[in-house]
């Protein structure tokens, strides 16, 4: 006789979640696991500089539209820069994006190591009778959590132990502001302002004063329609930039598109992109309508096209309106700091540009740099070490610091300013002496600025204005700081390491072998010497890696693929799905600590699970 009863799933007992900074978004009420019992509950790791965990939270926004009374989302607030373990920038953070479910401010990372968590972003799935049942690093695992959901609502609605009802979640009071975490600005040919208004989903039109309002274009909720300024929609939109045509051109973040609006005639169209976000082994190139983008964050015009950083996937494409093609212009869509021709340099989050006649500068945030692109097309560091070192830090370049810049601005002597976000400053950065000034400090997350006349005003996105500065002709004196990530290093031993990454197909699917290997396993790290053997990519997702003992400490990069199908043999065209996630693991070399670094893609490390989370 056959059992056919599904495979017993695997159960860890959920450690309770602690935050120092406390509970957002629920009234001032403070929960624990046992308050949520009976509920499914998706905890969310996040950090708000990410762009990844930003395209987790829209997509967990449709799980929650479907499931409102039976699965409770809390955000699991984990900082990575210093700036992100202050509260009062997590409780801005969560209205800027629109986060509607609860969130614990976790800033010194105590729940994050209770889940044993090594990635932003990371879903962990806790059944109604509180255990860890799945999982997930990285975006694009909504639909195999779905599927979790619809069948956890089936058991535990047979045992009775499912709890239907309201959820936690209260939204909070919304201000009256102008303007509600503008992105960027742009000088128009009239002398007015454009700024994109971004948690409000417009493009507002500013008098010269920087005040007051002409005109809003959108109608102010999220959607991708194009028409009329009072019909057209926007999603998180940000960059702009002005098109030789006198046209404007909008990175329209969230619907992953790119939008032109002119002044003129008040109309909104979209260049290019779906709506939908690009993954990998989709198009990279071709007609601009018909390819998927990510997340761009700017835009720039330079050497007759439309220069995008594409945010989402590390890379600089390019839109050419002459055929109205889109193509990646630099970048691997790995994530890290290295430069040399444009195929091969990495990035982290490019989110500001700024064109010369030589030189296309951009603001590197994840690894807090200073970058440029020559007209050859090789990419270069001004400022910028890579993704764990950051600060205020004024001199040489080669050893100053900016902590996760958002914006580049080129001034008239041939410098650049950089809207220095987290360090809520204006620094300037000159190529001539290659040396890092402060122009200006008591700003609130500038995250760009623009040149009008003698002055510059900056975007102060999270004190919802503009404000005007006058260039100043000398710097101003800071105090040096420096910082590291705020994840301990991993300790490991020196000499052979196994390399885990834990893929468990979700249930009611299958790898994806049709056309060969469907796992794809990418390792170096920082510095090169602490690899000894081990680097370079694979299919198998485990490896056996040498760790140099004379190198004490590093970084590991690990870039995870698997692809599943749908495991339905009546259907010839099931349903496939890309599962992805790029890791930096800053280890240390100690003796006698572990041999083995597990990483989990999807599922539960068995070898680390017990009855309870390490």
């Amino acid at each position: 006789m056959t059992d056919s009863a599904p495979p017993r799933r695997p159960r860890v007992r959920a450690p309770e979640l602690i935050g120092k900074g406390g509970w957002l978004n629920t009234g001032d009420r403070e929960y624990t696991l046992s308050d949520l019992r009976g509920r499914i509950v998706v905890l969310d790791f996040w950090t708000f500089c990410c762009i990844n965990c930003l395209h987790v939270l829209d997509e967990l926004r449709e799980l929650e539209h479907r499931h409102p009374d039976t699965v409770v989302v809390i955000g699991v607030h984990s900082p990575k820069f210093a700036h992100e373990a202050e509260h009062g920038a997590v409780v801005d953070a969560v209205e800027r994006y629109g986060v509607a479910h609860p969130v614990l401010d976790d800033p010194e990372l105590a729940t994050w190591k209770q889940y044993a968590v090594r990635a932003w972003p990371t879903l962990v799935v806790i059944d109604p009778e509180g255990y860890v049942v799945a999982q997930h690093a990285g975006e694009g695992h909504v639909h195999a959590i779905e599927r979790l959901v619809t069948d956890l609502e089936a058991e535990h609605g047979a045992k009775g132990t499912l709890r239907r009802g309201d959820g936690p979640y209260v939204p909070p009071e919304p201000e009256p502001t102008v303007l509600r975490f503008p992105g960027k600005a742009l000088l128009l040919p009239s002398g007015n302002l454009l700024v994109s208004d971004t948690t409000r989903h417009q493009l507002v039109e500013l008098a010269a004063d920087g005040e007051t309002v002409v005109r809003r274009i959108g109608q102010g909720g999220r959607g991708l329609t194009d028409g009329p300024e009072d019909r057209a929609r926007f999603q998180e939109p940000q960059g702009l930039a002005l098109l030789p045509d006198g046209t404007v051109v909008v990175a329209d973040t969230v619907n992953h598109a790119l939008r032109r609006f002119d002044p003129e005639t008040g109309r909104t169209t979209t260049l290019a992109g779906t709506g939908h976000q690009w993954m990998q082994g989709a198009a990279t190139s071709g007609p601009a309508r018909e390819v998927d983008l990510s997340s761009p964050w700017d835009v720039a015009w330079w050497q007759g096209r439309v220069w995008i950083a594409m945010a989402g996937v590390h890379q600089l494409w390019t839109y050419d309106p002459e055929d109205g093609t889109v193509t990646v212009a630099a970048g691997t869509t790995n994530e890290g700091l290295v430069d040399g021709p444009a195929a091969e340099a990495w990035f982290a989050q490019p989110s500001g540009l700024a064109a010369t006649a030589d030189r296309l500068w951009l603001a590197d945030s994840e690894t807090s740099a200073l970058r440029w692109v020559d007209p050859d097309g090789a990419v270069h560091t001004a400022v910028g070490t890579g993704l764990f070192d950051f600060g205020h830090r004024d001199g040489a370049a080669g050893q100053a610091l900016f902590q996760h810049p958002l914006g580049v601005t080129a001034l008239p002597d041939g410098s650049v300013a950089v809207a220095d976000t987290y360090n809520h400053a204006l620094r300037r950065f000159d190529p001539a002496t290659g040396e890092v000034t402060t122009l200006a400090t008591d700003l609130r997350e500038p995250s760009d600025a623009v040149l009008v006349g003698e002055d510059i005003v900056v975007v102060e996105s999270a004190r919802h204005r503009l404000t005007r500065l006058r260039l100043p002709e000398e710097a101003v004196r800071v105090e040096s700081v420096a910082h590291r990530t705020r994840r301990a290093a991993t300790e490991v031993a020196p000499g052979r390491l196994r390399l885990d990454v834990i893929f468990q197909a979700p249930q009611g699917q299958k790898l994806d072998t049709r056309y060969g290997p469907s796992t794809r396993l990418l390792v170096s790290s920082t510095p090169p010497e602490l690899l000894l053997e081990g680097e370079g990519a694979g299919t198998d997702l485990s490896r056996e890696l040498e760790l140099d003992a004379v190198v004490r400490e590093g970084v590991l990069h690990i870039s995870a693929m698997a692809a599943s199908c749908d495991d339905d043999a009546a259907n010839e065209y099931p349903a496939c799905h890309v599962h992805q996630q790029d890791w930096g693991v800053p280890v240390r070399l100690t003796e006698g600590a572990t041999d083995r670094l597990p990483l989990v893609l999807a599922g539960l490390d068995e070898q680390e699970s017990g009855s309870q989370m390490p």
